[in-house]
């Protein structure tokens, strides 16, 4: 049992998310600490002790964090500088399964690229986890959502998330169809958590001076290529954003995670649970992340 240092808590893991960080961790494509280590960046539990100097939260309360390794464990000790409260109108299942794909989706809609009225975006992989819930929170923003999927069952999703085109990727080239849904224009930014397989057609969908926000590498690392190439196909902007460079101060992420909180209690996000299954099965979670088999979040339940 780990017991907390100061300003720390121990916290008694009910849920643990899983993303495709965690298979980026177990594969090596994402540098950790030495072999063996806890996977798992997202959950949310109950404190069961705090330590010295620890003033804002206590034992008992409800709470939730993400971007801190070791989730995958019936218990963790977190900085208290790292979590949130959980409302009570919340599950800890939820907030588990929003922390980190919903706070992704708020910096990715409000920072990087903060999305209004009038904008064009196009979201790949968007009746995943993460893909469903950038689509929602562009919507909110007053965006245009055009989503990219791989079957006409998850088009429906995407749909029922709020976008208003969707390209079924295994049968339409997303590039010409994103031309061809904006009159040639292009889209404003991309949302792109594929990588190596839709980074060229990415930045062939935007608009001059349009944004790729690269935020994830599902289909494996994008291979060297010369930046020039940004500047022949419009002055491009590319960025490979991370979320804990847009969580990195307590102000940041509490005001991220209390808009998803938020969101999640007047109704306005939606979250897509695709099934929740017990911490000794997180291998078969993985193969089934992996293999695409997902339409929504899997968790992991834990205690």
């Amino acid at each position: 049992m780990p017991r907390p240092g100061p300003n720390e808590v121990l916290i008694r893991i009910a849920a643990s998310g899983v993303n495709y960080l965690d298979i980026q961790y177990r594969t090596g494509r994402q540098k950790g600490p030495a072999p063996p280590f806890v996977l798992g960046s997202e959950a949310a539990g109950t404190i069961e002790e705090a330590g010295t100097g620890v003033t804002d939260v206590a034992a008992g309360d409800r709470v939730a964090y993400a971007m801190i390794l070791g989730t995958y464990a019936q218990y963790a000790v977190v900085p208290a500088a790292r979590v949130v409260r959980v409302p009570a109108s919340i599950e800890l299942e939820t907030a588990a399964a929003a922390m980190l794909q919903g706070m992704t989706a708020h910096y990715l809609t409000h920072s990087v690229y903060p999305l209004g009225a009038g904008d064009t975006v196009l979201v790949h992989a968007a009746a995943g986890g993460v893909g469903s819930l950038i689509v929602q929170a562009a919507r909110l923003r007053g965006a245009r959502v055009i989503a990219t999927v791989g079957s006409e069952a998850k088009a429906a999703i995407a749909h029922a998330a709020g976008a208003s085109d969707v390209i079924v990727y295994t049968r339409q080239d997303f590039e010409a169809e994103a031309r061809r849904l904006t009159n040639g224009r292009g889209v404003d930014v991309v949302y792109d958590a594929v990588g190596r397989d839709t980074f060229d057609k990415s930045l062939g969908s935007l608009r001059p001076r349009g944004y790729l926000a690269l935020f994830g590498f599902a289909s494996g690392a994008v291979p060297p290529f010369d930046p020039a190439l940004l500047g022949i196909k419009g002055s491009l902007f590319l960025t490979r954003p991370g979320l804990n460079q847009y969580i990195a101060t307590r102000e940041e992420l509490a005001t991220r995670a209390e808009a998803v909180f938020g969101w999640l209690a007047s109704g306005q996000l939606t979250l897509r649970i695709d099934r929740v299954l017990p911490l000794d099965e997180a291998a078969d979670a993985h193969r089934a992340l992996e293999g695409r088999q997902t339409m929504g979040k899997i968790l992991l339940r834990v205690n």
